[in-house]
């Protein structure tokens, strides 16, 4: 009978769905009545992002030196590497990881101080004793877990504090669309996929489509976990003197869906960089389309050592670019510049180096430097609290 009553009530996804089980009991009527403390369980453990942080930096590490297409306007621009593209994914989750803690650290407790925050009431049940007052709000703040309490609430704490632990959160929604849409664009180049699981279907209309359904689902809750910012906003600015109680129906909502989302997302990203695969041949591919274009610098540059004048060099560069692009854009074809360059005379003296010319390391800069340096120092160091939690995995429902 009780399955049946459950059939006709609305279910949150959130909850029926993605979330985990600890953190779907932790927003559960048994565990609010056991300790309110304990909403802030995401705040006091970042183990979920560090998870990511640390999959994501062995990923990079393992990268670091495979050049791949940069892109600005996503337009193929210089190159860069594979790993230097996930410590820019990396720098972002380092952000939210410092921005956790803080929110954590700067957490305290309202304490006793009665129904519009001036302990009148505790004042009077020790009948005028302002230093037991005192002692029993620090014992009941310790009690509690805290190391501090507000010295000055109304009948609650300021609703600011609603905004600055969401706000953290929403910050890290929008880090992880960045990445999961980055991974989706990739994907479409079949540069790199997210994991695909030997059964899964890819697509139920395609079936040899295999949809980036990870990161749009990452993407999809990311939005929803952004918009929840507006609710403490709201609630904050319309708090009336010492309190009005149009908060609490929000509250109720906004933010266990805060930190339930914010659970989903880094648990299904945790399952992306657990597996994601990389193509470096498609990749090598798509550089040799677009380096002959990048590389006429360097050709330049090479004629003149040779006693070439620049200036010619240059408007032969420009007539051959030209033709290659007629080719590639009005044709269909592969970018033959290089082919040109070959059979001009003009190039002559400069053939014997092209190979070298034409190398993609030598385009990538200090991209494996900064990647080695950035995880040193930044995300090593960052995970070193969270090592004994490291290894634990996640299953998804797909």
């Amino acid at each position: 009978m009780a399955g049946a009553e459950e059939m006709n009530k609305y279910r949150s996804p959130l909850v029926s769905r993605y979330a985990s089980k600890e953190m779907s009991y932790n927003f559960s009527d048994k565990k609010k009545f056991i300790t309110w403390r304990k909403l802030w369980i995401f705040l006091a453990k970042a183990e979920k992002l560090a998870r990511v942080i640390d999959r994501l930096a062995n990923f990079a590490e393992e990268y670091a030196d495979l050049p791949t297409l940069g892109f600005t306007h996503f337009q193929p621009a210089q190159l860069t590497t594979v790993g230097k593209r996930a410590c820019l994914w990396l720098q972002d989750l380092v952000m939210d990881v410092r921005n956790l803690e803080q929110a954590r650290d700067n957490l305290r407790f309202r304490g006793v101080k009665g129904t519009t925050g001036t302990q009148a009431s505790f004042l009077q049940l020790f009948q005028g004793d302002r230093d037991k007052v005192e002692e029993l709000d620090k014992m009941v703040t310790e009690m509690a877990g805290f190391k501090k309490a507000y010295l000055v609430t109304g009948q609650t704490y300021s609703r600011k504090v609603d905004i600055n632990c969401m706000s953290t959160l929403a910050s890290l929604g929008a880090s992880v669309h960045k990445i999961c849409t980055d991974i989706r664009l990739l994907a479409n180049l079949k540069e790199i996929e997210e994991p695909f699981e030997k059964e899964q279907i890819g697509s139920s209309a395609m079936p040899y489509k295999r949809n980036p359904m990870r990161a749009e689902r990452c993407c999809s809750l990311a939005r929803h976990l952004i918009t929840l910012m507006a609710d403490p906003l709201q609630t904050a600015s319309v708090q009336w003197l010492e309190r009005t109680l149009d908060d609490s129906a929000n509250r109720r909502i906004s933010l266990p869906e805060s930190f339930l989302t914010a659970d989903i997302i880094l648990s299904t990203l945790q399952n992306i960089t657990e597996g994601l695969v990389v193509y470096p041949k498609v990749i090598e591919r798509h550089i040799h389309h677009e380096l002959p274009f990048m590389a006429t610098e360097n050709i330049i540059m090479a004629i003149v050592k040779a006693g070439g004048n620049r200036q010619e060099c240059h408007e032969k560069i420009r007539v051959l670019s030209q033709e290659a692009a007629a080719v590639v854009k009005q044709e269909g074809g592969d970018n033959d510049l290089l082919g040109r360059i070959q059979r001009d005379p003009y190039f002559a003296p400069i053939l014997g180096q092209l190979d070298a010319l034409l190398d993609p390391k030598t385009f990538i800069g200090r991209a494996p430097q900064q990647v080695k340096k950035f995880l040193a120092e930044e995300v090593r160091p960052l995970l070193e609290p969270y090592k004994a939690n490291m290894d634990v995995k996640v299953e998804l429902v797909l």
